[in-house]
């Protein structure tokens, strides 16, 4: 079992568990309020990635994140997918499952395996609407949906992206899943300075209803020379990011927290680091 930790903000902020860390955090059992894994690395029936995932899960609260529900794509859902998502829901009994607000498989079969953007539409809203609703159903309890960081648009639009996922939530009855990360990338990649961008991505965080948000997602991000800015997941919360949670946690109230670190994946202790600043912040 998890000591219980002597900060009581302890049990708001998680961190992605990544294979590099399988061993030292069940020997070192850190302070941690939850792991979250990506739902699809476990789908095997059986085998050592499963018995790890259990070992982990009797110590910590479960967070299962996907990146192959597709919500968004017209094709419809996978539902291959869905079952053994499924499956491995009914297995771990996690806290939450989350996947993102996007499209990724087309009529013939094909799966992008890349997180594309929808449009903000009421044609797309009510797809969604029907798929999240049709995963929820299969699972027996509310699925967090995420923002995505996008790197291209659609032309057209119709809703601004918080009232899409207010009424998203609204409609369907799922949660969401925020990731402030994303808010300030794309911000960056609309050709604000970083200031500029933090602001906007607290406007958009302004413009969600509170109560709708389960989790908040936290992650670095790094700047090419070409000035595109891209959400890889590989460095250290930006002190702007950070300026966004801060406002994020005074709009919505506590939100349980994960720290993402996903590409150059450093040494445990450098996201327990990032752990304990998201636990200051929230105090």
């Amino acid at each position: 079992m998890t000591m219980a930790p002597a900060d009581p903000c302890v049990d708001c902020v998680g961190i992605g568990w990544r294979q590099p860390h399988y061993e030292t955090l069940l020997a070192e059992r850190p302070a941690l309020g939850f792991i979250e894994v990506h739902s699809e690395n476990f789908f095997a029936d059986g085998g050592i990635a499963l018995a790890v995932l259990e070992a982990g899960r009797a110590a910590y609260e479960l967070s299962l994140h996907g990146v192959g529900l597709a919500l968004g794509s017209a094709a419809g859902l996978d539902h291959a997918h869905l079952q053994r998502l499924a499956r491995l829901v009914e297995r771990m009994q996690p806290r939450w499952v989350s996947d993102h607000a996007c499209f990724a498989r087309v009529g013939s079969g094909l799966h992008a395996a890349d997180l594309l953007p929808i449009p903000f539409t009421d044609e797309s809203l009510a797809l969604m609407v029907s798929h999240v609703q049709q995963v929820q159903e299969r699972l027996g309890r509310p699925l967090l949906v995420e923002n995505i960081s996008a790197y291209v648009g659609w032309a057209g639009d119709t809703l601004a992206e918080p009232e899409f996922f207010n009424e998203l939530a609204r409609r369907s009855g799922c949660g969401l899943l925020l990731d402030v990360n994303n808010l300030f990338v794309n911000a960056r990649n609309d050709g604000l300075a970083p200031t500029a961008a933090a602001l906007e991505a607290m406007r958009w965080v302004d413009a969600i209803r509170p109560g709708h948000v389960g989790e908040i997602h936290l992650a670095g991000h790094c700047e090419r020379e070409d000035g595109l800015v891209i959400d890889d997941h590989g460095s250290c919360v930006r002190d702007e990011v950070w300026r966004v949670y801060q406002h994020a946690l005074r709009r919505l109230g506590p939100v349980p927290t994960l720290i993402e670190w996903d590409t150059d994946v450093p040494d445990l202790g450098v996201l327990l680091a990032e752990a304990a600043r998201a636990r200051a912040v929230a105090a």
